[in-house]
C-alpha cells in the first residue's frame, strides 16, 4: 500500500510541475504562484455554513475535472479574457494536484479532515 501511496504522490507531483511549467513559459507573474499554492483554499470558507456546504464549496474548487472545463472554456473564448479563464484553469488544476500529492483530499460530509484519501493526518491511510 505505501509503494501505491508513494506512486500516486509522484503522479500528483508531475501534475503540478506540468502546472508549473506552463505558468513559467507563460511568463506569468510571481504573485499569481500565491494564488496556485492558497488561492482555491478560500472555499474552505464554506465549512462556516455547515460540514455539507464545506465540502461542496471545497470540492468545487479543487476537482481536477472543474478545472479542465474552466481551461476548455478559456481555450473556447479565444480572447484576451479566455486567456485569463485558461490560465485560472492551470491554476485550479495545479493546486489540486497539489494538494493531492501532500494528502490532501476531496472532502466528505463529515467534516474537513474526512477525504477520499483518509482521514488527513491519519499515518494509516
Amino acid at each position: 500500500i505505501n509503494f501505491m501511496k508513494t506512486l500516486l504522490q509522484l503522479e500528483e507531483a508531475a501534475m503540478f510541475g506540468i502546472c508549473i511549467f506552463f505558468l513559467v513559459s507563460l511568463h506569468i507573474p510571481w504573485w499569481a504562484y500565491l494564488l496556485v499554492l492558497a488561492g482555491p483554499d478560500i472555499s474552505a470558507a464554506g465549512y462556516f455554513f455547515g460540514n455539507r456546504i464545506g465540502a461542496e464549496c471545497y470540492n468545487f474548487f479543487h476537482h481536477k475535472g472543474i478545472a479542465i472545463v474552466i481551461f476548455g472554456i478559456g481555450v473556447l473564448l479565444n480572447s484576451p479574457l479566455g486567456d485569463m479563464v485558461s490560465l485560472a484553469g492551470i491554476m485550479l488544476f495545479g493546486h489540486a494536484s497539489m494538494d493531492r500529492m501532500l494528502g490532501m483530499g476531496l472532502k466528505l460530509n463529515d467534516g474537513f479532515k474526512y477525504t477520499h484519501l483518509g482521514i488527513i493526518g491519519n499515518r494509516n491511510n
